[in-house]
């Protein structure tokens, strides 16, 4: 098993054990490969949730460059909803999973299809 299959293993177990849901593997699978390097850098493998900077480069980034949406207040609120989701008393958000999550949020699964 590759380093990669066993983060998005890890990541699946995330999502099992603190978030209360089943994974769509391939979903899972695809958003893990859209982080690219990021996930092997132990610093931007995680979501910094108590940022204000770090969640602006998630909306900026990922929610209106790689899922397309429209710069609106629903964007903060959706990764509000993420990040309460996940626990905001959890350490380790990864990345990947946060980004799993909101594309699960708004809908936007046929961004990797």
């Amino acid at each position: 098993m590759g380093k990669r299959d066993e983060l998005i293993a890890k990541y699946a177990d995330d999502l099992k054990t603190k978030i209360g849901v089943e994974p769509d593997m391939s979903l899972l699978e695809k958003v893990t490969i859209g982080c690219g390097p990021a996930i092997y850098n132990a610093d931007a493998a995680t979501v910094a949730s108590s940022q204000e900077a770090e969640l602006e480069t998630v909306k900026n980034n990922f929610l209106i460059k790689k899922l397309g949406l429209a710069d609106s207040p629903e964007l903060m609120d959706g990764i509000n909803a993420v990040i309460e989701q996940y626990g905001k008393s959890e350490r380790n958000k990864y990345r990947a999973v946060v980004y799993y999550l909101l594309t699960k949020h708004f809908g936007k699964e046929a961004v990797y299809a």
